[in-house]
């Protein structure tokens, strides 16, 4: 906040007042609904699946919708929560709640739209049984998405973890690793980027897609759907789920037309999970 000499109570709420509409302009506050909703949103496939909404439901539903590309995880809550944007669409629960509980910030879940499968990728080996003693495996940095991948190569027999590890586990964690297997850690837009240079990369199912990697068909190994905790969702900052402008564009993100794009551009490389 700006500080301001001898104003009278008055005019200081009156300033706040102003202050705050124009640092949240058109993406508006829980009070000011006229604007257009301001999303945030991943390239691909959020940014992809809300322009397809913007472009033949929103105007039909009375929605004025206008979708920001981020291409770093780690700005879209920060942007959210500061009123720079009205919601973002990029993420899953577990990166929720670390982020929250990390970052102080207040973003809650509206609606889960889809999942995009985590998978292994190589352009060295044609199978996971194919790696070799000692190979590098490159891994998403952050906590929760180096857990999900470690977790993947688990569930596949690739290394095992420790019993009851959760969303914070780290290559420590492993108890048994027969191949000797390195871990990079990246930031998660480098992983697919690595692949000349390590042996095989676990790579988010969005950043897989951009690279033209085709994950239900060029993965090693991929996240099952079943009972997956990781679909992405819609989400704004805590107060806002009531906003109409969020409400039409939750139901227009879970209609059959929207369910269709998704099966149609992406091939089960994207899933819709309503």
């Amino acid at each position: 906040m700006r500080n301001t000499a001898k104003l009278t109570a008055a005019v200081l709420a009156a300033g706040a007042l102003t202050f705050g509409l124009s640092a949240c302009g058109s993406s508006g506050s829980a009070s000011d609904t006229s604007g257009p909703l301001v999303v945030a949103a991943s390239p691909t496939p959020h940014a992809e699946i809300l322009n397809y909404v913007k472009e033949h439901l929103a105007k039909k539903a009375g929605l004025d919708l206008e979708v920001k590309e981020f291409s770093d995880y780690t700005t879209q809550n920060p942007a959210t929560e500061d009123g720079s944007v009205d919601a973002n669409y990029f993420q899953n629960q577990p990166f929720l709640d670390d982020f929250n509980k990390k970052r102080g910030t207040h973003i809650v879940p509206v609606v889960t739209v889809h999942l995009e499968p985590l998978g292994l990728y190589s352009h060295k080996v044609k199978s996971a049984d194919a790696l070799k003693s000692g190979a590098t495996i490159a891994v998403p940095n952050d906590s929760v998405n180096e857990a999900r991948a470690l977790k993947l190569l688990d569930a596949n027999g690739i290394i095992t973890l420790k019993d009851g590890v959760g969303n914070e586990a780290t290559p420590s964690d492993i108890t048994k690793n027969p191949k000797n297997l390195k871990f990079k850690e990246l930031e998660a837009p480098q992983t697919p980027r690595s692949l000349d240079d390590v042996d095989a990369a676990v790579v988010n199912g969005n950043y897989a897609i951009e690279a033209d990697l085709k994950p239900a068909s060029d993965a090693l190994v991929l996240e099952s759907a079943k009972n997956n905790p990781y679909g992405n969702f819609l989400a704004v900052k805590e107060g806002n789920q009531d906003d109409p402008r969020v409400k039409k564009l939750a139901k227009l993100l879970t209609s059959a037309e929207v369910k269709k794009f998704i099966e149609d551009k992406y091939a089960g490389s994207v899933i819709a999970s309503f």
